[in-house]
């Protein structure tokens, strides 16, 4: 490992030999992960129990990420900041695609299509679109003007305190948002590896999180993240590729999904109009009413349940039932609502499951439906079509433009030699990206596939082992209940979250389960990787430009990269504590992360760097107001945010735009901002307009 990070006994490679050095380490580390997966795969042959191996995939990931954090430790400013701009272009792509396949990306992407079919490609659309963004507006400039962090642009570009000071806020607030998903996931992938609870997961996956990026900062964390990539892209293309050499016999699942498509609408046609369907549907509908009055007086409901639950106790103690019958009876006592609120808390999400599987479908659009609605249809059908593209396209644009605002992404490209470099990395990363973005649409149609015709119908005795170890790691993401007695299952019979579609695949393609456990160090990986990006971003967003650029000027190196440290390791431990609430689902989690990098950053940046007129009040003013405008729509129309806030007003969404989409409003109204006001007020400094002339044309001499 001599030479690894940039010298051999004192002095430092040059790019060549440094480049040459990384391709042999990475070499050997790819063979050693598939030696890795053989060896494992031959003991659970052997007969090697599965929480073995799911231990052992879960501590050699996290050691290898820590060993990594070790050996990279610097108290080196450029080191520890921008990996001492020497990462060559095609492992930055690597790094920036780990960095960007975060759990959303690897867990809730391909789930996401799997629940909303056609609508779900937004997300693709958008991510892609938004790295030609990055690569024609911004990663070049800002490698150009050749800073640490976004939050020091905006201060050196704008001038003054004030505009670093809201760029550091923004920077935390859309990274917090964002860092909370991926520890989310981090710990629903810990929890299924090993099988402890959630909440310790969580800080035991924290672990390799912090030992990374504490120690060495965006050198550790770039080659921490490259040996991710391998490990996640590697994991996500085997079980898809399996799946489709089972169902077609072709193992290039990109190529021939769509024949399985043909086969999923004619299924879903056949599902919708199945009599057993119906009867289930059905059912739900009374249980659905029954929530519905019980809603009505919920006092003398509760009443009337608890006294019920009291006698059907008595009875069975009185009839000398057996001891399983008499526990039953007393769980179902014990988990009755303790007073009146929690009651009608209950009920009320029970009762919007029950509604949603009086659906057909199980309440999934069918999957090659493009949007809801009929546009050729009654006044409400083309209503709901109208909404439905609205929201499509706005989830589009808002993830466009967000992504070419992400602070994680951008200071990847400090990290690069050369603007040239800058340029190549956005390619590599693209096609990194592609790879996975490319087989995801396979992935959930071929799921859907499996799901709707060999799932759905089995006996509810005969149902596979993973069914019954899922339920028990969180029934929220897949429970089954045998409503009509038949002991059939029937598709609105299951419940399934799109968070766990991925990560089930290997076992229902029929593969063994050293996949499966492959499969879940792919999503580690994928969650530890964005997470370390963002704490890196949080922590220097505090360190370097609230504490040394503001606040201590004269900081020595060895003091800025501590306090940094420091900072990092609070908000991580913070972020662990909000995520162990299941604050929401991860995809709305990430997505409320675009919407306010959007609104806070992309006016601000593209304007600084292609408008010389652009001045500091314009930002600041153009920030405030665009992250304003959508943090109020996000906060009042949101259920989650509403319910955690005490937000009682009328939800109003303007255009039916849903809260996901709300950068839609905060965009344009910090790009009119900025515009207007820096119009009548005072024009920038000509050092500022001539540095403005600098960034933006490659030829042009420094002045």
């Amino acid at each position: 490992m001599a030479g690894f990070f940039g010298s051999r006994d004192g002095v430092m490679l040059s790019s060549q030999q440094f480049k040459k050095q990384l391709d042999r380490v990475y070499r050997w580390y790819t063979l050693g992960l598939v030696v890795f997966v053989a060896v494992l795969a031959l003991l659970e042959r052997m007969g090697l129990p599965r929480l073995w191996i799911g231990t052992a995939f879960l501590l050699a990931t996290i050691g290898l990420y820590a060993g990594i954090g070790v050996m990279s430790r610097t108290t080196d400013a450029s080191e520890y900041y921008v990996a001492g701009r020497r990462v060559p272009a095609i492992y930055n792509g690597m790094a920036t695609g780990a960095d960007w396949m975060s759990a959303a990306s690897f867990i809730g992407l391909a789930g996401t299509l799997y629940l909303t079919g056609y609508s779900g490609l937004a997300f693709i659309m958008g991510w892609t679109g938004g790295y030609c963004l990055v690569a024609l507006v911004l990663a070049p400039y800002l490698r150009k003007f050749g800073q640490f962090t976004i939050p020091d642009f905006l201060g050196e570009r704008y001038g003054g305190r004030l505009p670093r000071l809201i760029g550091v806020g923004a920077a935390i607030l859309c990274s917090f948002t964002y860092l909370v998903a991926q520890i989310y996931g981090v710990g629903l992938i810990t929890s299924y590896l090993t099988g402890i609870a959630f909440e310790l997961g969580i800080f035991l996956g924290l672990g390799g999180i912090l030992v990374c990026s504490f120690l060495g900062g965006m050198r550790a964390v770039t080659w921490t993240q490259v040996a991710q990539y391998i490990i996640l892209v590697v994991a996500y293309l085997i079980p898809v590729v399996w799946l489709s050499v089972k169902q077609t016999s072709i193992p290039v699942p990109q190529l021939v999904y769509g024949f399985q498509l043909e086969k999923v609408t004619a299924k879903e046609k056949e599902l919708s109009e199945n009599p057993k369907e119906l009867a289930v549907r059905e059912l739900f509908k009374q249980r659905a009413d029954a929530l519905t009055r019980k809603l009505e007086h919920p006092a003398s409901a509760l009443a009337a349940d608890r006294q019920a639950a009291t006698r059907r106790m008595e009875q069975l103690k009185g009839a000398n039932a057996s001891v399983a019958e008499i526990s039953s009876a007393a769980r179902a006592l014990a988990v009755m609502p303790r007073d009146e609120t929690a009651a009608v808390k209950l009920w009320t999400a029970a009762r919007a499951v029950a509604e949603t599987k009086t659906q057909p479908l199980n309440g999934m659009p069918p999957h090659a439906a493009q949007f809801s609605g009929d546009p050729q249809g009654t006044p409400k059908e083309q209503e709901s079509y109208d909404v439905s593209r609205r929201n499509f396209l706005a989830l589009v644009f808002c993830l466009m433009v967000g992504t070419a605002a992400l602070p994680h992404i951008l200071m990847r490209y400090y990290t690069v030699p050369s603007v040239r470099e800058a340029r190549q990395s956005v390619t590599w990363s693209l096609f990194f990206i592609f790879v996975l973005y490319f087989t995801a649409p396979a992935l959930a149609v071929l799921v859907k596939y499996e799901i709707f015709t060999v799932l759905v119908g089995t006996s509810f005795d005969q149902l596979p082992a993973w069914v019954h170890s899922w339920t028990r790691v969180d029934p929220s993401l897949l429970s089954v209940t045998d409503i009509n007695k038949d002991n059939i299952l029937q598709l609105n019979e299951m419940t399934i979250g799109g968070d766990i579609i991925v990560l089930l695949t290997p076992e229902l393609a029929g593969l063994p389960y050293v996949i499966s456990g492959l499969v879940a160090a792919g999503g580690l990986a994928a969650a530890l990787s964005t997470a370390d990006g963002l704490l890196l971003t949080i922590a220097n967003a505090l360190g370097h430009d609230l504490y040394y650029k503001m606040i201590d000027p004269n900081a020595s190196t060895v003091s800025r990269v501590t306090v940094s440290k420091i900072l990092l390791l609070i908000v991580a431990l913070l972020a662990a504590y909000v995520a162990a609430q299941k604050p929401a689902d991860i995809l709305f989690l990430v997505s409320a992360a675009f919407s306010f990098a959007a609104a806070s950053f992309f006016p601000a940046l593209s304007l600084g760097i292609f408008w010389k007129r652009a001045n500091g009040i314009g930002a600041v003013l153009g920030m405030v107001s665009g992250l304003g405008v959508t943090s109020y729509y996000m906060f009042t129309n949101q259920a989650w945010l509403r319910a955690t806030f005490g937000i009682t007003s009328p939800v109003q969404l303007w255009w039916g735009i849903d809260p996901i989409s709300a950068g839609l409003f905060g965009v344009p109204v910090g790009f009119a901002v900025i515009v207007l006001v820096s119009l009548v007020t005072r024009p920038p400094s000509q050092k500022v307009q001539e540095l403005v002339e600098y960034i933006r044309y490659p030829d042009l001499k420094r002045l």
